[in-house]
């Protein structure tokens, strides 16, 4: 039976629609937001998605956007409702891969035609998991083979990780993911999933920092009808939702330490027990976790329980600041303008001036991917023209990018020295050992760039 899931934010609508397709022999569910509809999806993928466009957590491009990355609904058959099907709209909606779009207001036979063509259109199920491609080659630079499309790696320093990472994915232990905010651990997680056995079954991702402590525990476990106010029915966590598949917990360095506790009971065990309940259950998930913090730290000042640490940490993998892999920056810069093109509904994308393109790689990016990701859309999204000048780019973005080399090696040193000191918390020993020079060489450095020398902190 044709499995139809129908993401609405008017009630009347998705409620009429699921019994519209339940009266026609279909299986339906409804889902009242984007968010929601994204997590019934990689639960149990349907055959055919029934999307609004404009609607509150994530709209139906975002929606889109989420299924068409994910193995497990890329090829699920996908109708917008538009009451606005604008030439616009179309075309942003056909890039990103939908299927077709039904006006409102519509009639039944309408909708019904609609999903009953897009169910005779069904590609045969193909057997086995996707392949995993190559990164495609830019500006020269040979692809690291066996880098899955959504990862761009060209850099040793990357293709380094990438094959720790992908010689994780083949086992079932928990990893963790260390590097700055903004690397791309989240990208990287997705990617272990993808080329894990477990790639055709849901990827659950979670922001740890997000959520207050009172409702992280919820979010993960679950909870049972009545457990605190406005638990008026039973739902299930995010543990149960990846069922057969992976949870990511990005910042997990944030999780409360009386939230630790269990959670390491759920990966020691594999049960769980949902908040305001008694019984516990089976659960089967791959586990990967990310922080930005120095995990050892933590445990050493009593932040974070060793015995999770050493659980999570079974497989680690480093991923690399994009200072260090400037490799990087050119091609991921070239795929940021294109994917906004395309939301932006544009026909042609910009390339990037001379001038552009050397201070996008001399630029120290102490936001990393993140931080090149808005200042590339920032200059697409202001700029009209075929070529990208440097000041399309925000001045605060490329400070100081557009000198001479000399001048460029040197804003990465005096930014490292930065890093350095605010990671040790002013120590210049420490400091100096990690930047590979002598104290002596440090206090130079420190004279030669005019930034005033730390009190003391060596004792």
């Amino acid at each position: 039976m044709p499995r139809i899931l129908i993401i609405e934010d008017e009630d009347g609508i998705w409620e009429n629609l699921v019994e519209l397709f339940e009266a026609e022999g279909f299986e339906a569910e409804g889902a009242p937001d984007g968010r929601s509809g994204v997590a019934a999806a990689l639960g149990r993928p349907p055959d055919v998605v029934v999307c609004d466009i404009t609607m509150p957590v994530l709209d139906g491009y975002e929606v889109l956007e989420a299924l068409r990355d994910h193995p497990s609904t890329a090829a699920v058959a996908f109708v917008f409702l538009s009451a606005r099907a604008t030439r616009a709209d179309l075309r942003l909606g056909m890039s990103l891969g939908a299927d077709d779009y039904v006006t409102k207001p519509f009639t039944q036979h309408e909708i019904l035609s609609a999903v009953r063509g897009r169910l005779k259109r069904r590609p045969a199920p193909s057997a086995g998991p996707p392949a995993v491609t190559s990164a495609p080659a830019v500006l020269g630079a040979p692809p690291v083979v066996g880098a899955p499309a959504d990862l761009v790696v060209v850099s040793e320093a990357l293709a380094r990780s990438w094959d720790r990472a992908r010689r994780a994915a083949a086992s079932d232990l928990s990893v963790l993911l260390l590097g700055e905010t903004g690397v791309g651990k989240d990208v990287f997680a997705h990617a272990i999933h993808q080329a894990s056995p477990r790639a055709r079954r849901p990827f659950v991702p979670l922001h740890c920092a997000a959520l207050p402590p009172s409702l992280l525990e919820s979010e993960l476990f679950g909870y049972e009808k009545g457990a605190f106010t406005g638990a008026n029915a039973s739902r299930a966590g995010l543990f149960e939702g990846a069922e057969g598949g992976t949870v990511f917990l990005d910042e997990v360095g944030e999780v409360p330490m009386e939230t630790q506790v269990k959670l390491l009971r759920v990966l020691e065990d594999r049960r769980l027990t949902r908040v305001g309940g008694r019984a516990s259950r089976e659960i089967d998930v791959r586990f990967i976790a990310a922080t930005n913090r120095r995990l050892e730290d933590a445990v050493r000042a009593g932040q974070f329980r060793a015995d999770l640490y050493f659980r999570i940490a079974a497989l680690t993998v480093e991923i690399p600041p994009l200072r260090e892999r400037r490799a990087e920056i050119l091609p991921l810069a070239e795929r940021f303008a294109r994917m906004l093109c395309v939301r932006l509904g544009r026909d042609r994308v910009p390339g990037f001036s001379s001038e552009a393109r050397d201070a996008l790689v001399t630029h120290t990016w102490p936001g990393n991917v993140r931080e090149l990701r808005n200042a590339v859309e920032q200059a697409v999204a202001l700029h009209e023209g075929d070529m990208l000048p440097l000041d399309a780019f925000p001045i605060r973005t490329l400070a100081a990018a557009g000198d001479s080399l000399h001048d460029a090696v040197q804003a990465i040193e005096r930014a490292r020295i930065v890093e350095a000191l605010e990671h040790f918390a002013g120590n210049q020993t420490q400091a100096a050992r990690a930047l590979g020079m002598s104290r002596r060489t440090f206090l130079n450095r420190l004279d030669a760039y005019g930034m005033p020398r730390p009190r003391r902190k060596d004792g």
